[in-house]
């Protein structure tokens, strides 16, 4: 039956041309991402293969995507820069998940103080923009991609929590839990046995979404200086690197890595949307 259903969402995710072309171009921009070293043209961070000669070349025969200061090519900084932007969105989410999912199903089961102690917390955080939280973080920590992961993971895990908690509040007062609770089960078997399952379609929708914010956020971090360090740029610093030089006429250095960036984050939200319409039968059109 598992197998069937399974089946019938595939079938049914397909049946969108916009979410199969979304769900194309992320796969083929993680393959790029995860075996960088195979198709670049060259290792951008390897200092035997850059030559100041290079520097600040068009787009060409040679260089598709032209050159920058140092000589390397801009292709494959994206190629690599996109394995760090990925790892960082989905490091963090998974993080956020695990986090905020646990807070969530505890504080709404339980309730009472354990209930305020955490949705409190959770609201004056959202009272405050994500990118000042993150970079009150960045700039006492220092940058690193550790550091952006765990600065990322506490911005997003309220979302998580605060969602998981509405779900819970509902269905811990179905029969199903009710039923679990006079059979002398005890209350962890209950939340992560009984309801979580019920819980876990929301969250998957949020998190396809959050994938998307976490990669624009570290962009954005790292385009500010307070993201990854140098030596492993994301697509964010490899803008910001080439943002100096954009209006001395050298638009490629960083023109191409935010049309890549643009993109991914197009091809996440496609495959989201989607998600979200499959998984919420309300919304399918």
């Amino acid at each position: 039956m598992m197998k069937l259903f399974k089946n019938e969402l595939l079938i049914e995710y397909f049946e969108d041309k916009l979410a199969v072309v979304g769900l194309f171009v992320f796969t083929l921009l993680c393959i790029f991402a995860l075996a960088p070293a195979i198709f670049s043209p060259q290792n951008p961070y390897d200092l035997a293969q850059l030559f100041l000669e290079n520097s600040f070349q068009g787009p060409n025969q040679n260089f598709l995507l032209g050159t920058d200061e140092q000589g390397r090519d801009i292709l494959s900084a994206i190629m690599y820069g996109l394995r760090v932007s990925l790892y960082v969105g989905l490091a963090s989410t998974i993080l956020s998940v695990i986090i905020g999912f646990s807070l969530g199903l505890i504080s709404g089961y339980y309730g009472g103080w354990v209930d305020t102690i955490i949705m409190r917390i959770a609201d004056i955080q959202l009272s405050f923009p994500a990118i000042l939280i993150a970079l009150i973080i960045m700039a006492l920590w220092g940058a690193g991609i550790g550091k952006i992961i765990i600065a990322i993971t506490i911005v997003n895990w309220v979302y998580y929590a605060r969602t998981a908690r509405g779900v819970v509040l509902s269905e811990k007062e179905k029969d199903y839990a009710q039923s679990a609770k006079a059979l002398g089960m005890r209350n962890f078997a209950i939340i992560f046995r009984e309801i979580m399952p019920n819980v876990t379609a929301p969250i998957i929708v949020i998190a396809t979404v959050r994938i998307a914010n976490a990669i624009i956020l570290e962009a954005t971090l790292s385009f500010l200086g307070l993201g990854v360090p140098i030596t492993e740029p994301s697509l964010g610093s490899l803008i910001a690197n080439g943002y100096q030089v954009l209006f001395s006429g050298y638009w490629w250095t960083s023109v191409f890595p935010g049309i890549i960036l643009m993109v991914l984050i197009i091809s996440i939200n496609l495959i989201g949307d989607r998600t979200r319409d499959i998984m919420n039968p309300r919304l399918k059109r």
